[in-house]
């Protein structure tokens, strides 16, 4: 734990494993309540400084803690490979993204604006300033580990937010480096502070319940952040919530269906399946089926399974037991109600995989509304397809879902992907493309996906109070 400047030891340690392999990769700190008290004391009193201090100083420790990290781009790599599970290349793309985030919102703070506001008074004047929310609690998910923690703590600091991390009990050790980083750069104690438990509950419910904090991040699932939003509700809070997704894919008939299924084979599979904006429901036009399952299909039999440090490995491990179990209940429900396996179907446990959480990647065809796989998110490397007839009917079947973070459209037309992109109910839509996202884009979901934006302009504005200032001449 790092609170108020300084690693904290000598409590209980929880074990850290390495889901490909199942070896302990290391020890981590079980917070107590008296140490929940201190992170909130100490981000509370470091804030009273931290808000007073210029936008151009924030700048420069952000541009700091981003050549830092770029500079241990590897390191932090391959740590994130053992701890998390991700092959190694996704791992150094994961890191380069999220020290983007640091460097755009090195920028950003600096392009914080007020505004002067015309009165209908002759001796009035309005004047408009944005003022850091406080002390903020920020709770990051374990399947992105390094890039969800500087989307969220980048540009609360550059905000002059001070912050206390609470991040996934699976990833605590990429979230000690990048505290590592922070304290490298420059940043005064008590500006950023970090808490690792193995019962998440009781920090949640103090960020949600201590007034001393004034804002919630939090990216998991559904459930929990609902939770979450109810208790931080009572209590006034500001809220920022990345949930969970079941985005749809589209593949119109317009569009070259082999194209389709190679790209959506990349973004399917990418972190084993383990992404909120992974494609959870494929839908393909009845004529072009065959073509597209054949394509997909051969691309998850060349995908390899197996350690991310190993040279060739595309597919890692699920994060723990209890995810191989989802997957394969969701895949049984499915081949029960008459789905068909095109490959996959099943965990992996031969070549030295046994000791890891391995699921072979996975190709549904014949997928129906009643099976749980159409209505739940999945979270691993299961692509079930399902045919529609008309454009109509496709829409109405990818907005029928109470998420809306990510959906995919394959088209040659123009007019056809326009009237898609306005007709979905989806805060993330990539046309043709596999990663629309990026540190200057705004990221978050409708309906159940969430509440708020993180990154772009949109990022900066979730930690700063709009405060109107009228001036009697």
């Amino acid at each position: 734990m790092y609170i108020n400047g300084e690693w904290l030891t000598g409590r209980p340690e929880l074990s850290v494993t390495n889901p490909a392999t199942g070896e302990v990769i290391g020890q981590v700190p079980d917070c107590t309540d008296q140490d929940i008290e201190a992170a909130i004391t100490a981000a509370d009193c470091a804030f009273k400084e931290w808000r007073k201090t210029t936008a151009y100083h924030r700048s420069q420790l952000l541009y700091r803690a981003w050549e830092l990290m770029i500079r241990q781009k590897r390191e932090l790599a391959e740590l994130m490979t053992r701890e998390q599970g991700k092959p190694l290349k996704a791992s150094l793309n994961e890191v380069q993204y999220g020290a983007d985030f640091l460097l755009w919102f090195a920028e950003e703070a600096k392009r914080v604006y007020g505004q002067s506001i015309p009165s209908a008074r002759e001796n009035q004047r309005f004047m408009v300033q944005k003022s850091p929310v406080g002390v903020v609690g920020a709770i990051t998910p374990w399947n992105y580990p390094i890039s969800m923690i500087t989307r969220k703590l980048a540009p609360a600091l550059a905000a002059g937010c001070t912050v206390i991390l609470k991040p996934a009990e699976s990833t605590p050790l990429c979230a000690k480096a990048m505290m590592e980083i922070f304290a490298e750069a420059g940043f005064p104690a008590g500006v950023v502070n970090m808490l690792t438990v193995q019962d998440p509950s009781r920090v949640g419910d103090a960020f949600c319940t201590d007034p001393r904090v004034r804002k919630l991040t939090f990216t998991g699932s559904t459930p929990v952040g609902k939770k979450l939003n109810g208790l931080a509700a009572a209590n006034m809070k500001r809220v920022s919530m990345e949930l969970g997704g079941h985005a749809p894919a589209i593949v119109f008939p317009d569009a070259d269906p082999v194209h389709a299924a190679k790209g959506l084979s990349l973004v399917k599979f990418l972190n084993t399946g383990q992404a909120c904006i992974s494609p959870n429901r494929i839908f393909v036009h009845e004529d072009q089926l065959e073509p597209f399952i054949k394509e997909l299909t051969s691309r998850a039999n060349r995908l390899v399974a197996g350690n991310g440090m190993t040279e060739g490995v595309g597919i890692g491990p699920l994060i723990n037991n209890q995810a191989i179990q989802k997957v394969d209940s969701q895949v049984k429900d499915a081949v029960a109600k008459g789905a068909k396996v095109e490959t996959g179907g099943l965990r992996l446990m031969d070549n030295d995989l046994s000791d890891g959480y391995f699921y072979a990647p996975t190709v549904l065809s014949g997928v129906t509304p009643e099976m749980k796989i159409y209505r739940e998110e999945t979270f691993g490397p299961v692509a079930p397809v399902i045919t529609y007839r008309s454009e109509d009917d496709v829409i109405a079947m990818a907005n029928d879902t109470e998420y809306g973070l990510a959906a995919y459209i394959y088209s040659n037309n123009m007019t056809t992907a326009m009237r898609a992109f306005e007709a979905l109910d989806f805060g993330i839509i990539g046309i043709n493309d596999i990663n629309p996202t990026s540190a200057s884009a705004p990221f978050g979901g409708m309906k159940n996906s969430g509440l708020g934006r993180e990154g772009a302009q949109e990022g900066i504005e979730e930690y700063l109070e709009t405060k109107l200032g009228g001036f009697a001449l």
